[in-house]
């Protein structure tokens, strides 16, 4: 059995992905037995390949999972933490834009009665 391709995974639903999630599990216990018994050292390489197996699959599954999650979330109001956008920890704690540009009635008086001047520079 060689590398797993992701795009057949993705094709694949739930319960055989799980199916397949146990298979790798049982052969890759049985690996590490035949490592300890040192039976057969022809094998010990496949273990890499059959770990990274496992990894392709959980994140294929979680990948899915997370799909689900976000289209039934989509018609909330609010999403849970990890359904929403990253982005930056200061782009996240900033003011939203509607109070960082509202301004008091002395900002607007200021405004009105005294515009900012515009200047020209001459040239010679």
């Amino acid at each position: 059995m060689g590398k797993l391709k992701v795009r057949e995974l993705r094709e694949k639903n739930r319960e055989e992905l799980n199916k397949q999630l146990e298979e790798l599990k049982t052969e890759l216990w049985q690996l590490r037995v035949n490592k300890v018994s040192s039976s057969n050292a022809s094998k010990l390489p496949k273990i890499k390949l059959v770990r990274k197996d496992i990894a392709r699959v959980l994140t294929v599954i979680n990948q899915k999972r997370k799909a689900a999650n976000r289209e039934q979330f989509k018609s909330y109001k609010h999403m849970p933490l990890d359904l929403r956008k990253k982005r930056t920890r200061a782009i996240r704690r900033r003011l939203p834009l509607k109070y960082a540009l509202a301004k008091t009635e002395r900002q607007k008086k200021r405004e009105k009665h005294y515009p900012q001047r515009k200047f020209a520079v001459k040239l010679k």
